[in-house]
């Protein structure tokens, strides 16, 4: 079979089974979607600050022009790290492209062949694929089960890591950190949360709001949701980081971010700093929406909202309904997510209105009363 024949099966395959992915341009309709939890991305006030703080720095370049380790460093990405480090109380960040870049540099290249890595059944793929490529021991415990957790810590070799998110990013339920610290402690494993849909979302995220900072082994905090942005850094020791920037390879062999990305990093922290009525707006649609819907599925405190319903074609026309109503819901089909469990993934946003979340109830209580 010749590569274009391989890749014409793959592809009928994936159309025979619903799942084919195809790219498609932003629309007019109500955004119950992206991760833009509390509107940064789409931000005047934001898109001030940076372009101030592009002015203020009227010699920068407009890319960075190689790796960090070569000419890519600067004075303004240490300086952006150190506030990074200081916000978050943690000793050390460095700074990566990309949250999947972050995950892939600490968990390809922390743990050793001979070492344990257990994740969450539902961590994101980032997660999975770093530690496909650690070659170290790689076991997965049942979603937030902490009695199989147990029993995989038992059973580990080397050293042991643990890998979740503080808020699971396709069921939008929140892990039990505070269980999890405890027994990362007894079994003398380091714990590794991904905070990517918890910032912003909870202020400084979920692991500050426990107050759990010196628990935690290193922190992935990611700029492309809450905080409008793009990019990532990795919290922990400052011999973590210059671990990372010694051994993790998605630093070391790409070009760094240019001047422009970190300064909306900095724009978006310096913004997140006043934004409460944000963070208030945000959280209020959330309780009104699991007000409104009145489910299990609905109760859960952070901005994901997850509607299962079962098949790939029927999540798809599902969808389709909603968005021939004005409201721009998008399906999660399997593979993404196991097969059954195919769903409606609804993001809440600081700048939903009301009536918008009531518009949406109303048509999810439709599809319900009509499947």
């Amino acid at each position: 079979m010749s590569p274009q024949q391989f890749i014409q099966q793959r592809l009928a395959q994936r159309q025979h089974k619903g799942n084919y992915r195809q790219l498609k341009t932003e629309n007019n309709l109500i955004d119950f979607s992206s991760n833009d939890y509390l509107g940064f991305a789409r931000s005047v006030d934001l898109k001030e600050l940076v372009n101030q703080e592009l002015l203020n720095h009227p010699h920068h370049f407009n890319g960075s022009t190689g790796s960090r380790l070569l000419k890519g460093n600067t004075a303004y990405a240490e300086e952006l790290e150190s506030y990074i480090a200081q916000y978050h109380n943690t000793e050390a960040a460095l700074l990566f492209n990309s949250g999947y870049d972050a995950n892939l540099g600490l968990l390809s290249s922390l743990p050793q062949r001979g070492d344990t890595v257990i994740h969450d059944e539902l961590a994101h793929a980032s997660i999975i694929d770093g530690i496909r490529l650690s070659y170290a021991n790689r076991y997965s415990f049942k979603h937030n089960n902490l009695n199989e957790l147990e029993t995989k810590l038992k059973q580990a070799k080397g050293n042991c890591y643990i890998v979740v998110e503080s808020v699971y990013s396709m069921d939008g339920d929140i892990a039990p950190l505070t269980e999890l610290c405890i027994l990362a402690s007894q079994y003398n494993a380091a714990l590794v949360v991904d905070e990517a849909h918890a910032i912003g979302v909870f202020g400084k995220g979920l692991v500050d709001k426990l107050n759990l900072q010196e628990e935690i082994f290193a922190r992935i905090i990611t700029y492309g949701k809450a905080m409008g942005c793009h990019g990532a850094a990795i919290l922990g020791s400052k011999k973590l980081s210059d671990y990372l920037i010694n051994f993790a390879r998605s630093f070391i062999y790409t070009t760094a971010s240019p001047f422009h990305q970190l300064a909306t990093i900095k724009m978006a922290y310096k913004l997140l700093n006043s934004a409460s009525e944000h963070i208030n707006n945000l959280q209020a649609n959330i309780t009104h929406f699991n007000a409104q819907m009145g489910t299990h599925a609905a109760a859960y405190s952070s901005a994901i909202k997850t509607i299962i319903v079962n098949g790939n074609l029927r999540t798809k026309r599902a969808a389709a309904h909603l968005q021939n109503t004005g409201l721009d819901v998008r399906p999660i089909l399997s593979p993404t997510v196991a097969v059954g469990t195919e769903r409606l993934r609804i993001c809440l946003h600081s700048y939903n209105t009301p009536a918008q979340i009531d518009a949406l109830v109303n048509a999810l209580k439709y599809l319900d009363n009509n499947e």
